[in-house]
Parts: structure tokens; sequence; C-alpha cells
């Protein structure tokens, strides 16, 4: 039987085919509205889309936001329109089909855990970096959403008290400095100070400054633009620095990197993890949480949330 996931981001809303075994067999893609109504009629268009091709059961949606208890309404999505909004409800009426809700980090850490790279592991955490930060805990195997539904939100920790401004209406959050958004942020700062370092992303710039982003910066990085190749030191800091504060906290077993900027990992991974070696309290002297890239890529959240409205409504797993 099979199932749609939609990871719901604030750049883009895809959807997919997922099997029991947690392949996705089609696809299907839209930019993310601004608006409620039109962002939910984009999610029942893509929905739609693959119904016309395959036989679907159910439908999970993974969105990067504050998920209420009963996976049913969204409390708060620092990239997205919906504030206190019945979004599985809506969902649903609008597809004629059961909907699942779920934070798309915990989606990404249950498909990671059933099907990839935190497979068996007691105590996960994963870190999916895209337009900003999103996490997910599993202890047991089991997603820890704390008292009220919304643990562990760890892009928003304050890592640099009265830093960059972040949508949440705070400043400093770890998602400004790590991040693919944080990644172009970084780069334009660089080159506000030293624009005859670089070459492509000085061209860029001069161009139109709006036009750098985190995906440039990094195929600038693999270039050698030097400017892209610090601003990717940057990115990787702050990554070591991050996962050393959660280690402090949840001291997991396996940490796994997921979300659009993990496709970059080559460029930044080996880097931070010496520096959370480095910086995890007690450096030397106890056992380092084993960090992974996600094995299903940037499909992860959405076989997550396919495999957790399979078992919600029933669908054999």
């Amino acid at each position: 039987m099979l199932t749609v996931g939609v990871d719901v981001g604030g750049t883009s809303v895809r959807a997919g085919v997922v099997d029991e075994q947690g392949t996705v067999l089609d696809t299907a893609r839209v930019g993310t509205p601004g608006e409620q109504n039109a962002l939910e009629d984009a999610i029942a268009g893509v929905v739609e889309e693959l119904r016309h091709r395959h036989d679907v059961a159910a439908v999970g949606l993974a969105v990067a936001a504050f998920v209420r208890p009963d996976r049913r309404s969204v409390m708060f999505a620092p990239h997205l329109p919906w504030r206190s909004a019945p979004v599985a409800d809506r969902v649903a009426k609008r597809v004629g089909l059961p909907v699942t809700l779920e934070h798309d980090a915990n989606a990404a850490a249950v498909a990671e855990h059933r099907f990839g790279a935190a497979r068996g592991a007691r105590v996960v955490t994963l870190v999916a970096i895209g337009t900003g930060i999103g996490a997910g805990l599993l202890l047991g195997g089991e997603t820890f959403r704390g008292a009220h539904g919304v643990a562990p939100e760890l892009g928003h920790l304050c890592v640099v008290p009265g830093g960059r401004p972040c949508p949440c209406g705070r400043y400093g959050c770890w998602e400004r400095y790590c991040s693919g958004t944080a990644l172009a942020a970084t780069a334009v700062e660089l080159l506000a100070t030293h624009p005859a370092r670089s070459t492509v992303l000085a061209r860029e710039m001069a161009a139109d400054p709006g036009s750098v982003t985190g995906r440039k910066v990094a195929g600038a990085a693999r270039d050698g633009d030097p400017i892209a190749q610090r601003a990717m030191a940057e990115l990787a800091r702050w990554l070591g620095e991050g996962l050393a504060l959660v280690a402090d906290v949840y001291d997991p077993e396996v940490v796994v990197i997921g979300g659009g900027v993990s496709e970059s990992a080559p460029l930044f991974l080996d880097e931070a993890r010496e520096h959370y070696a480095r910086t995890v309290t007690g450096a030397g002297h106890r056992p380092l949480a084993r960090i992974r890239t996600a094995q299903l890529g940037d499909e992860t959240a959405i076989v997550g949330a396919a495999t957790l409205a399979r078992e919600e409504h029933g669908a054999p797993h």
C-alpha cells in the first residue's frame, strides 16, 4: 500500500509516493506560497498530481513548524504563514484522504532511524539544515516532543546574543549562522569587506546583490572561490559549535545531518566534526556522537511523513 509524504518547507513544497520499504516511487514539486490558503491549495495540488498516477491510501505532511501534540494543528511556523491553524483537517478536506501532520525534522528522524543512517541507534538527534534549522530527537526509537509538542527547537537556540535578526523575532539564533540562508549572509558580509578576494561571487554581487544564495556559495566554494570557501568554513565552525551544545544536553549516539545544505557536506562536515570534538564539554575524555549525513538525502522528510501516515491510518508497515 502506498502513501504520499509532503515536505512543506520555506522555499518549496515537495511530495513523493512512498512504499513500505521507504522507496520514493514518484515526486511532484511546487514553490511555497506566502499565504495560508494558497499554501494549502499548493499541497493539495501536488497530492492530486501524484494521485493521478498512483493509488495512495493516506497523506503525511512534514512541516517546518510547531505542531500540537495531537498532530492536527500548527501552532507557529517561523518560515510559513500558519498561526494556530488546523492544517491536517483542512488539507484532508481538500484531498479527500486521511492526513497526518508532523514536524519535518521529526519525520526525517523517523525515516533515518527506520531506513537510513541511524538504523538501530538508541538516542538519535537529526539536524536538518536548509532555509533554517530543524531538529528531531528519538529516544529508544520513539519521537520526543516535549510537554507541548515543540521540542527540540534547536535552530532557535541563541548562539550570538544580539546577533543577526531571525524570522522568529529573536536575534542570534543558531540557524542565522548555520543554514543555507546563513551561508549566503556570511558570503555577502565577507564580500563587503574583502571584495577583491573573490571572483565568481564578486561578479554575482555586483550584478545583483540579492542573487547570492547558499546554493551559489556552495558551488563557488567547490570551484575554489576564496570568499565562498571562507563562508563555508564559518558554517562548519558554527555547526560544530552547535553540535557541541546538542551533545552536552542530549548525549546522542548518532547525529544525522540532513536538509538541502547536507548535499554540500564534503565541503564542511569534516571540519565541523573536528570543531565539535574540540568544543564539547569533556573533550578527549568522553565518547563522541557519530555524525553522519542523511542516507535518504533530500527525500528524508518525505519518507518519514509517508511512513507515519501509513502507520497512523492503518496501512501495513
